[in-house]
């Protein structure tokens, strides 16, 4: 009988399509994860389980052939807790060998804070390496056999010795150059048509990145196993970066969103609406009442209007409106309006004239930081220390005839 029990954790047919199965992946994760529903750990690991074998076609294709009980016995790369937690134990893990793993791959991907806020699928295009399917990774045609490199003996390393001195000499350790460290070489006739007796072929894979909401910058997204492929090498991981763009209004801190809003100075006695359009391209409308008055630098809080919480995209953080107030220019109105204006603001404080001292009268004027002083420097300059004068005649000396 056929093995369906993956099929069955993600609840799809065998006949499932690729985008079946990660729609209902996707649905089952959001339900079991931990973060959620803390005592379904071993059902979100069972799920997840599923989907990456189900979501690989060639994992897919062998789990078709001979279920899960021809991987669990075929199975050389690890996995043994998982295997065993399935079949209730029962398999030690021990292989013949275990592989080792390849490099990750890195790729930056640029994401705008809307992208962030709202969520976003882009597709990547990645170029591999991948073994050859026409020689399955052996690099020779119809099953010819390697040879061993006569250069290294086969170990794939060259020993060489670098005379020092008398009685002495440096053993050094360098790669093979005829067979580049494989131990075997395989003759021109008997080389593959497909790799040229590369064993890998190069191919062009697209990527479907999926950018929750909520993540951050230098946030990193992981396709486990889509990084090169080489013979007897477990392929590393393809690992995204987020790399967020500045953005031209809101800056981002955590979950909280800011913003700063510029105001009349009429605004801010008496109160005002404005609208923010947010990077969803929602409208708020902001209200703020008549005699509640808004200072320059007065931060103002709109609740759960920030940033969407990662893997809780229904809880947000809290947007932060810092204002910025803007007086009117000079002589904006005449004296007769000014006395009036003057008679609705509040009372200004009583001048006094100290009374039986010389009071001088000093008018200010507007400052302007390239006006000279008396002596020909510049007023950031007009205030040099004695000890700067006092150094200068120092280096005056006199001269007796």
């Amino acid at each position: 009988m056929a093995d369906n029990k993956l099929y069955d954790l993600l609840g799809v047919s065998r006949s499932a399509s690729d985008n079946e199965i990660k729609k209902q992946y996707r649905k089952l994760a959001k339900e079991f994860h931990p973060d959620k529903n803390p005592q379904a750990g071993d059902k979100f690991k069972e799920i997840s389980y599923a989907y990456e074998v189900l979501s690989d076609p060639k994992k897919r294709s062998l789990y078709d052939k001979v279920g899960l009980k021809g991987m669990q016995e075929g199975a050389q790369e690890g996995g043994d807790d998982f295997f065993s937690h399935l079949f209730g134990g029962g398999w030690s893990g021990m292989g013949p060998h275990r592989k080792h793993r390849g490099e990750d791959t890195v790729h930056p991907l640029k994401v705008t804070l809307e992208d962030l806020y709202n969520g976003k699928t882009s597709k990547l295009q990645l170029s591999k390496n991948v073994i050859c399917v026409t020689c399955g990774g052996k690099g020779t045609k119809n099953g010819q056999p390697t040879e061993k490199c006569h250069s290294c003996n086969g170990c794939g390393i060259k020993v060489t010795y670098r005379s020092l001195g008398p009685g002495m000499a440096q053993q050094i350790q360098s790669q093979c150059g005829e067979c580049r460290g494989e131990g075997e070489v395989i003759k021109e006739k008997d080389r593959c048509p497909g790799c040229h007796g590369k064993k890998v072929c190069n191919e062009t894979k697209i990527l479907e990145v999926h950018v929750d909401k909520g993540m951050r910058d230098s946030q990193k997204i992981y396709f486990r196993g889509e990084g090169d492929q080489q013979p007897d090498v477990r392929a590393g991981d393809v690992v995204i970066v987020l790399q967020q763009k500045p953005h031209e209004r809101f800056e981002r801190n955590g979950n909280n969103l800011y913003v700063k809003h510029t105001i009349s100075l009429t605004d801010a006695l008496c109160g005002f609406n404005f609208v923010i359009t947010h990077l969803d391209k929602r409208k708020l409308l902001i209200r703020h009442p008549a005699g509640e008055v808004i200072k320059p630098g007065d931060v103002k809080t709109v609740a759960g209007e920030g940033m969407p919480i990662h893997k809780n995209p229904f809880e947000k953080g809290n947007l932060y409106v810092t204002f910025n107030v803007k007086f009117p220019e000079k002589h904006f109105a005449p004296e007769p309006v000014l006395r009036k204006l003057e008679a609705l603001l509040p009372a200004r404080p009583v001048f006094t004239m100290p009374e039986g001292e010389h009071v001088e009268e000093a008018d200010l004027v507007d400052y302007d930081p390239n006006e000279r002083d008396h002596h020909g420097r510049h007023r950031g300059e007009a205030y040099a220390s004695d000890d700067d004068e006092h150094a200068g005649m120092q280096g005056m000396q006199c001269v007796h005839q």
